[in-house]
């Protein structure tokens, strides 16, 4: 229960969440768990829910002046987390990816999302690893991805190293600059709000369209499926008249023998049928 206290805390007040543990656990210490979340939810699969943006932005704004945290150390924490956690979720990937897609337990690892990084990967190739820093959900499961055979180790570092210190650098140096201003003070709750949901926003934008696409594909394969019914028919119909003509032509005793060898060769029903005319 304590377990989950914490994590709704963390999730409704990051900035309450930090002036926590400042008290709690004084000047230094108060570094571990800021490197923990950040690490847990760029590190494991399984924690892509974890607050990383707003939570930087808390921190930058408790790293201006008196705030209890220095701006470079809370610099230097999220760097090393978010690096770390990355190279961590992408060795995880080498060696057990397979293994964890199969069984299915990472609910938010949706077909829907796999299918849009391995688009990613093939459009940006390693820029993926930089522009999923700015997405979550996303930023959790690209180095997951990667891991599985998009990338080699060397290439990933790289991109890694310069997404984490991008995505850490924007949003705690926002916090740390506007955050002392008094009408972010005031509002501070509406604007972590407002980073969530600009921050959520292209992962729910993909998922509507990955919703109407296949709405799109069920519709359009309901009609192709429609017509070849409405062609089987006519088909059949055609074939019927055929099989009439045919059997009316040979009444007169002219083509008897073909007429019986095409009765012969037709579809039950029509065979049927043409027999019926027949006698």
């Amino acid at each position: 229960m304590d377990i989950i206290n914490f994590f709704v805390n963390l999730l409704s007040d990051p900035r309450g969440a930090i002036a926590g543990w400042i008290i709690a656990l004084g000047p230094l210490w108060v570094y571990s768990p800021l490197f923990l979340i950040v690490f847990v939810e760029t590190g494991l699969v399984f924690f892509p829910f974890l607050p990383g943006d707003s939570l930087l932005f808390a921190a930058g704004v408790f790293s201006a002046d008196g705030g209890g945290l220095n701006v470079w150390a809370t610099l230097i924490v999220f760097y090393v987390a978010a690096i770390l956690g990355n190279t961590s979720n992408y060795w995880i990937a080498r060696f057990f990816g397979a293994r964890i897609i199969d069984s299915g337990k990472v609910k938010a690892l949706t077909p829907e999302r796999m299918s849009k990084l391995d688009h990613f990967f093939a459009k940006y190739g390693g820029l993926t690893i930089v522009i999923t820093r700015f997405m979550p959900f996303f930023r959790t499961f690209a180095p997951f991805i990667a891991g599985t055979g998009h990338m080699n180790f060397g290439k990933f570092t790289l991109f890694n190293c310069i997404g984490g210190i991008a995505w850490v650098s924007l949003f705690v140096l926002v916090g740390y600059f506007f955050g002392g201003i008094p009408l972010v003070q005031d509002h501070f709750e509406v604007i972590v709000l407002g980073i969530v949901a600009v921050s959520v926003a292209p992962a729910i934008i993909g998922a509507v369209k990955a919703a109407m696409s296949s709405r799109k594909k069920k519709t359009a394969d309901g009609r192709t499926q429609a017509q070849a019914g409405i062609d089987a028919e006519l088909v059949e119909e055609l074939e019927l008249r055929g099989a009439h003509a045919a059997v009316e032509e040979g009444l007169s005793g002219k083509h008897a023998a073909p007429v019986a060898k095409a009765v012969q060769g037709m579809p039950h029903g029509a065979h049927a049928k043409a027999e019926s005319e027949t006698e």
